[in-house]
C-alpha cells in the first residue's frame, strides 16, 4: 500500500518531463516548458511595467496632495465676453489687450481680498499695461494667451505650449521663455504664449495619462486656425514643450501650422510621426541634460485607462526631423543663449532646411551626440 503513492508520483514525474522534452507538432521545436518560460517573460515585464505605474502613482498622489495641503484657490471672477479672433489691426487688438487687462486685475483683487498673496503678486505683474493679453480666464488655474512682439505686423509667429506645473502662481517662467524666443527670432517675429489649459501637477497621476491633454486639444485647435485665418500671410509654427507635445498632438490633424516642434517630450500618443496627420514638418529635439530621456516610452492599456505615450520622438522609428537641443535640461530649452533656443527660433522664422541645417550653413546637428540630422520627410 505505501509503495503505490510513491509509484503514481514516479509516473507523474516521468510523463512530466516526457511532455516537456518532447518536440511540438509544428516541428518548430518549441516546446511547452519554452512556451510557458515565454509567456512567463511577457508576464513578467508587464507586471513590472504595471508595478513601476502604481509606484509612481502611489508616491505621486500622497505628494501632490501633502505639497499645499490647505490650498484653497483663490476665486476668479468669470472672463469677459470677447468675440473669436479675427481681426488682428492693431486697434481690435488693443481693445482686445484693454478688455483683459481689466480682467486680471479684478482677479488681483479678488485673489488678495481671498489671502492668496502669491497668486496676487503673480497677477499684478502680468497686469501691467506694456503686457498684451489676447485671451485670460484667472479661474481653474489660469488660461491665458499672451503677445510678445507686434502680432499686427508679424510674418512669423510661434505659439508656445507649455508643459506640466504651469499656471498663473508659476507664469512668470512660461512668459520669460516666449520673450527670449521673440528675441532670438528677430524683427517681424511675434510670439504667443498659449496657456489655454490645466496643466497636470509634474509629480501626480494625471501626468501619465493623455486625460489633460484630450481637453485642452479643441481649444488650441479653435486658437492656431483662428489666428491663422486672422493673420494668412503669416507663417505659424507650433512649439511644444514636455507634456504640452501630448496636448499638440491631439490637437495636430489638420492644423494649418508650418512646423511642429516636440521638445522635451515624454511622447506623444502615437508611435511615428506620420500619425499625426498634418501636413507640418514636424521637428523634435531633446537636451542632453533632460531628465525626460529616463522616462519610460511605451503605453500600458488597462481598462479605463491608457497610461504612457508611446514611442520616443527622438528616435528614428519615430520619424521626425531631430535639432540640436544642446545641454538643455528639462526646463531650459528656452534659456537665452542656449543652442535649444537658437535652433528652435531658426525652425519658426524659415531659417532651418529640412534637413535640420540653419540656412545660413550652420549644421543643426542633433540632440544625441555622434547621431547625425536624419532626413526624414514631412509626416
Amino acid at each position: 500500500m505505501a509503495s503505490r503513492p510513491r509509484g503514481n508520483r514516479a509516473q507523474r514525474t516521468d510523463s512530466t518531463e516526457s511532455t516537456d522534452s518532447t518536440e511540438s507538432p509544428d516541428g518548430t521545436g518549441s516546446t511547452p516548458r519554452s512556451q510557458r518560460a515565454a509567456r512567463s517573460r511577457r508576464a513578467h515585464r508587464t507586471h513590472r511595467t504595471l508595478l513601476a505605474v502604481l509606484v509612481t502613482a502611489s508616491v505621486a498622489v500622497p505628494v501632490s496632495g501633502a505639497a499645499r495641503p490647505a490650498a484653497v484657490p483663490a476665486p476668479a471672477p468669470a472672463p469677459a465676453a470677447l468675440a473669436p479672433l479675427r481681426d488682428l489691426a492693431p486697434a481690435a487688438l488693443d481693445t482686445r489687450y484693454a478688455v483683459n487687462r481689466a480682467g486680471i486685475r479684478a482677479a488681483e483683487r479678488m485673489a488678495a481680498g481671498h489671502g492668496d498673496h502669491v497668486r496676487a503678486a503673480a497677477l499684478r505683474v502680468m497686469a501691467d499695461p506694456a503686457r498684451h493679453f489676447l485671451s485670460f480666464d484667472g479661474r481653474d488655474g489660469g488660461r491665458t494667451a499672451e503677445v510678445f512682439g507686434d502680432l499686427a505686423r508679424a510674418g512669423r509667429i510661434a505659439v508656445l505650449v507649455p508643459g506640466s506645473d504651469t499656471g498663473l502662481d508659476h507664469y512668470a517662467r512660461f512668459g520669460a521663455g516666449a520673450a527670449a524666443l521673440r528675441r532670438e527670432m528677430g524683427t517681424g517675429a511675434a510670439v504667443v504664449a498659449w496657456l489655454g489649459y490645466r496643466a497636470p501637477a509634474t509629480v501626480s497621476p494625471a501626468v501619465l495619462t493623455a486625460g489633460r491633454a484630450d481637453e485642452a486639444a479643441p481649444g488650441l485647435r479653435s486658437f492656431v486656425a483662428g489666428l491663422a485665418a486672422a493673420a494668412p500671410a503669416a507663417r505659424v509654427s507650433l512649439l511644444c514643450h514636455s507634456y504640452g507635445s501630448v496636448v499638440c498632438a491631439r490637437a495636430a490633424p489638420g492644423l494649418p501650422v508650418a512646423d511642429l516642434v516636440l521638445y522635451g517630450s515624454p511622447g506623444t500618443g502615437v508611435d511615428r510621426a506620420a500619425a499625426l496627420r498634418t501636413g507640418a514638418t514636424i521637428w523634435a529635439g531633446r537636451g542632453s541634460a533632460d531628465r525626460i530621456a529616463g522616462v519610460p516610452h511605451g503605453r500600458l492599456r488597462l481598462p479605463f485607462v491608457t497610461i504612457g505615450f508611446g514611442r520616443d520622438p527622438v528616435s528614428e522609428a519615430f520619424g521626425a526631423r531631430i535639432f540640436d537641443a544642446g545641454g538643455s535640461a528639462h526646463s531650459g530649452y528656452l534659456r537665452p543663449g542656449s543652442v535649444s533656443l537658437r535652433n528652435m527660433a531658426r525652425i519658426a522664422t524659415g531659417a532651418m532646411d529640412t534637413g535640420g541645417t540653419a540656412t545660413g550653413g550652420t549644421p543643426a546637428g542633433s540632440s544625441r551626440a555622434g547621431t547625425p540630422t536624419r532626413e526624414a520627410g514631412r509626416a
